[in-house]
């Protein structure tokens, strides 16, 4: 797990010097605090190529430093994650006559890329972002792993194209401009982030998951490699899709425990991370070190589940709480981590998780994927339910869907009132599925957007249609039910947009490894093709799980509803921080960046305070947003190293 950067130029005057790549590759010294690696070669036509890589040791400490070349220097690569088969397709390269220079999952991807080109990427079993260079070819060739949980970022300029794992690694070049990018701001309001293939800076892209790219002669073409199956459905009995399942997560987990140095698991008590820590006890003889991180607020409090879970499978358990003032402390690190804004506040506590962790282990599995996977969030299970009623004709669904309701109807202003839930359900069932999905899961609806936004912003974002990025995926699997289509767009969007994003970079933020068996591609397409009403039953929790691996479950946890690793951020917002917020969201600075309203913010506010509303996750991401821009528009310049905390008191 690790750091990449780097730049191919085809003219001098575009050329990325030595200390330039130093700059950028030791932007990312957090994602590799081990060790730092270079490669700088000029071409006598102008043109060159610069890898440069920081590295987290995990797999060969003492050999597998990088960049990596074949064995006749005419390809390197400089790479970040982790290849989980590479032991087998070492030993089938070995096979055919190629030589290792090292025992790292790295150089495997070199020898494939020889041997099969392009096409090594469908060997690949693993997360992984990486820039290949083809001196043969004179060809930059990009990847990205298929669920998107390894980044990568790049920008396109004359006679030249930067990339990096994080966005401030291309900053560190010369001649980049920080333009903010006006759809990409409304992006980030609609979803709290900014989906692929846009970053918040206009210029600079994300490689969308599943995907690769070649640059070659100046001209940059982006490919997906991935496309799995979303509209097939698996006609298996139950018993027999249980066995299968069942047989490919414990080849996953096993899989992912190969490491040389020690591993460990975030547990929550939940589903998810239950049945992963269960498989790992299954296949280690010691053990399994877990950890979890607690609220002092009850609703949000899953370190009780945690320990009952534990307690269940034997692990060597450890437990921490936070409270309100660690935001105040690490709002402005995070800031600099994320390079764009972010308004997932569990981005907190998975960032504390990791530091803790860390200290004890170098790798930790995770739950991720689970949710989206298997029916754990109760939104799909409505959608579903509101699937039924797109069997009545269009005509009858507009009635019903009208707006003209809202005005009979008594006060519905107030976020707790049944009639405005009511309300909001009606006027769903007059939306085709794709736009119906997309206005359920945004952040800030289109009315509070333009209720928000100052008339000049407003006017650039007329004819911008953010809810498409969501309602793109709803209409891949349209022979499904659309609890399904649901759960497949939320594979496609939040979950590496969100998710993903936010545990590679606090993890990565502490020199911590994160694995997902969730996110096996073989788990993922095997689970794609599972009938919907075999993951959605009644009242049950996730019952393809919890059934599957019953034997990790204690009782009372067996049918758990999904907590979530939330942040009270809506009483904090009415009490200990809502001076933090005002202060933050209210500065004359960032109302004259132009984008709001201030009576439109203070109302916001004040919604919120009196209990009308709970704006807590629209004040947090508007407080990012602010945050990112002190940090990354009005900075002179972006530093290579994130300023020095004190040690964070909040934490005991």
């Amino acid at each position: 797990m690790c750091g990449i950067a780097g730049c191919r130029w085809n003219t001098v005057s575009a050329l990325v010097d030595q200390g330039t790549l130093d700059r950028m590759t030791d932007s990312l010294q957090h994602r590799g605090p081990d060790d730092r690696g270079t490669y700088l070669k000029h071409y006598d036509n102008g043109g060159g190529i610069a890898l440069g890589h920081r590295r987290l040791s995990i797999i060969d400490l003492a050999g597998g430093r990088q960049p990596i070349p074949n064995e006749d220097e005419t390809v390197w690569i400089t790479f970040n994650g982790e290849i989980y088969n590479y032991v087998e397709l070492r030993q089938e390269l070995i096979s055919k006559g190629h030589k290792f220079r090292t025992n790292s999952d790295t150089e495997t991807i070199v020898h494939l890329y020889e041997e099969e080109g392009i096409e090594c990427l469908q060997r690949l079993r693993g997360m992984f972002a990486f820039a290949l260079w083809d001196a043969k070819k004179q060809t930059l060739f990009m990847a990205r792993d298929r669920l998107g949980q390894k980044p990568l970022v790049y920008c396109q300029q004359k006679d030249r194209l930067l990339f990096g794992s994080e966005v401030k690694a291309i900053l560190q070049a010369p001649g980049v401009d920080r333009e903010v990018d006006k759809e990409a701001i409304d992006l980030y309001l609609t979803y709290g982030y900014v989906p692929h293939d846009k970053t918040m800076f206009a210029g600079i892209n994300k490689l969308p998951p599943g995907c690769y790219a070649v640059y070659s002669q100046d001209k940059l073409t982006v490919k997906r490699y991935w496309n799995p199956d979303f509209d097939t459905e698996n006609s298996d009995d139950l018993t027999t899709i249980r066995e299968r399942l069942k047989e490919k997560l414990d080849d996953a987990v096993r899989l992912r425990l190969r490491s040389d140095v020690p591993l460990g698991a975030f547990l929550s008590g939940g589903i998810d991370s239950t049945v992963i820590v269960g498989l790992m006890q299954d296949n280690l003889p010691h053990p399994t070190k877990t950890f979890t991180i607690g609220f002092p607020i009850a609703g949000y409090d899953e370190s009780g589940f945690a320990k009952e879970a534990a307690d269940h499978l034997k692990t060597e358990h450890h437990s921490f709480q936070v409270e309100s003032d660690f935001i105040e402390n690490v709002n402005s690190k995070l800031a600099w981590y994320f390079d764009e804004p972010f308004a997932d506040s569990s981005s907190i506590p998975t960032y504390l998780v990791s530091q803790i962790t860390s200290q004890h282990v170098k790798v930790a599995m995770t739950g991720d994927g689970g949710d989206e996977l298997f029916c754990g969030y109760d939104r799909y299970s409505t959608f579903h339910k509101l699937g039924a009623f797109d069997a009545i004709p269009a005509s009858i669904r507009s009635v019903i869907g009208s707006k003209f309701w809202g005005n009979l109807l008594p006060d519905v202003n107030r976020e707790s009132s049944i009639l405005r839930r009511l309300l909001f359900r009606m006027q769903s069932i007059g939306q085709s599925v794709d736009r119906r999905y997309a206005n359920w899961i945004t952040h800030f609806h289109q009315k509070q957007k333009q209720a928000l936004y100052h008339k000049d912003y407003f006017s650039l974002t007329t004819e911008f249609t953010p809810e498409e990025f969501v309602a793109g995926p709803i209409r891949n699997s349209k022979s499904r039910p659309t609890g399904t289509r649901a759960m497949h767009a939320d594979l496609q969007t939040y979950l590496p947009c969100d998710l993903l994003t936010k545990v590679d970079i606090t993890s990565m933020a502490n020199g911590l490894e994160c694995r997902s068996p969730f996110l096996d591609h073989h788990v993922v397409e095997y689970a794609l093709s599972i009938p919907f009403h075999q993951q959605c039953k009644g009242t049950s929790v996730k019952p393809m799980l919890s059934e599957t691996f019953a034997k990790y479950f204690p009782p009372k946890l067996q049918n758990r509803p999904k907590m979530g690793f939330r942040v009270p951020l809506d009483d904090w917002f009415r009490g200990p921080l809502r001076e933090f917020a005002r202060d933050i969201i209210l500065d004359p600075q960032a109302i004259d960046r132009g984008y709001f309203q201030r009576q439109s913010l203070e109302t916001m506010l004040e919604d919120h305070i009196s209990g009308r509303w709970n704006h807590g996750d629209r004040i947090w991401s508007l407080v990012c947003l602010e945050l990112w821009h002190k940090r990354f528009i009005d900075a002179e310049m972006i530093p290579v190293s994130v300023e020095e905390h004190q040690p964070v008191s909040a934490i005991s």
